[in-house]
């Protein structure tokens, strides 16, 4: 029993000292105007698109609704669809000459399709900075320009502004949450921008704004041709290269319902969970990690542990702090904390499982 209690203390110490640590970086995380200048230059606005006809025209329709840019182009990318996305999109953009739509016939060998996608759009743009949005975000009118402001005036040469995650269902409520939880807890925030070591970076590829020419010298999305989470990959590259990047506060800046359901979130998590730790040994530690962090304790405290207690409520102090700080849902899911963990590890293990019997598969296309 004393190596347990020992254990015990050692895991509420640790999710005191992460809630802390999530506390300041709180005050530290970026936050874009929301009165942004009108931005000089032009921008390009590219969304890669693989069967979306159910969210793109709402993501299109806020992309032309921008204001303060005064030259910008919107190019979509039809990835090969199934479904009617270039149809939806034909529609939406008729007549409009800041949209052009290109038709892609899916990747070829050593690609990946997303990262593909991409290449092919900012090889067409013209912009002074490339904005990538994924057809299920819907930005608010000023979201552009806050974000080319941000980029600029912090001098990074990469942002993601965090989009505000949708959270219907139970598994979307356990799960979603804690995008914004893992780094706003783990990451040191501006030390990462300036770092080139690839375990202090974050990204998000679902609002993503890149300096052009830093882009090129990174090598463009070519560099990451067959990374499942290209999006972490790209600012690794661009920070390799001499850039600098990381997350903001987007919570003002757009929404996005990532996945619908709990058979969708467990298909998008398998395809990508498995890279996101760099090797199997990796994510074994970290699960361990994340277990004695914010599992044990909960369990100790049920059977009397005040020092499991303590745990406990770090652990939902510093979930509910990441949701009020993030647009998210606080109560009553924070104390739903080692629920949401539980899931996680989960999730993480059947990750590695489906890669190892060579079962990953996203929208049709094998991994």
């Amino acid at each position: 029993m004393r190596p347990l209690r020992a254990l015990t203390w050692a895991g509420s110490a640790s999710a005191v000292a992460l809630t802390v640590h999530s506390l300041l970086n709180a005050r530290a995380l970026r936050v874009p105007s929301l009165d942004p200048p009108p931005v000089p230059g032009r921008v390009s606005v590219l969304v890669p698109a693989r069967d979306e006809e159910d969210v793109v025209r709402e993501c299109l329709t806020s992309l032309l609704d921008q204001v303060q840019l005064p030259d910008y182009e919107v190019l979509v990318l039809d990835d090969d669809s199934t479904d009617r996305t270039a149809d939806v999109v034909g529609a939406v953009a008729a007549g409009d000459p800041r949209v052009r739509s290109l038709r892609g016939d899916g990747p070829p060998p050593g690609w990946l399709g997303k990262p593909y996608a991409c290449h092919l759009l900012a090889q067409r743009a013209r912009g002074d900075v490339l904005v990538f949005v994924d057809a299920d975000v819907v930005l608010a009118p000023h979201a552009v320009a806050a974000a080319v402001e941000l980029l600029r005036g912090a001098g990074l040469d990469v942002v993601c502004p965090y989009p505000r995650q949708l959270a219907l269902t139970w598994s979307e409520r356990l799960v979603q949450p804690l995008l914004q939880w893992s780094w706003l807890t783990t990451l040191p925030l501006r030390r990462a921008e300036v770092s080139a070591r690839p375990s202090l970076a974050a990204a998000n590829g679902q609002f993503l704004v890149v300096d052009a020419a830093a882009y090129r010298r990174a090598g463009g999305h070519e560099a990451v041709r067959g990374e499942v989470l290209e999006d972490l990959a790209l600012l690794r590259a661009v920070k390799a290269a001499g850039g600098r990047g990381g997350v903001a506060d987007g919570t003002a800046l757009g929404t996005c319902r990532m996945y619908r359901g709990w058979a969708e979130l467990r298909a998008g998590y398998a395809k990508s969970l498995w890279s996101a730790f760099g090797s199997r040994p990796a994510a074994v530690a970290v699960g361990a990690g994340l277990a004695v962090t914010y599992l044990l304790p909960p369990v100790a405290a049920l059977g009397g542990s005040r020092a499991g207690a303590v745990g406990y409520l770090a652990g939902v102090v510093g979930r509910y702090a990441a949701a009020e700080r993030t647009g998210g849902r606080s109560l009553p899911d924070a104390f739903a904390h080692p629920a949401s963990v539980a899931v996680l590890l989960g999730l993480l293990a059947d990750s590695w499982r489906r890669r190892g019997r060579g079962g990953l598969r996203w929208k049709g296309r094998a991994l």
